[in-house]
């Protein structure tokens, strides 16, 4: 994990925000020390109403379609 310093984050915090907007953590230190950590916040989860309702509008797939597309890309020798 990345560092930054208190007197960075207090400098340039947009730009410390930023990277973890990014998502990438940071340690910020004080004195070279370990203090707190900055991380990305998690996006709360769907719904299982949610899900279903994304599930129904996904387009239906043709399995042997899928396969012919499959066999057409690959080598069959492999």
């Amino acid at each position: 994990m990345r560092t930054v310093s208190i007197r960075e984050l207090r400098n340039v915090g947009g730009k410390v925000v930023d990277r973890v907007l990014a998502g990438e953590s940071l340690l910020v230190t004080r004195s070279g020390r370990p203090v707190a950590e900055l991380r990305p916040v998690r996006r709360p989860g769907l719904s299982a109403e949610q899900l279903l309702e994304r599930w129904r509008d996904l387009p239906q797939v043709d399995p042997a379609g899928v396969r012919d597309d499959l066999d057409a890309l690959l080598d069959s020798r492999l």
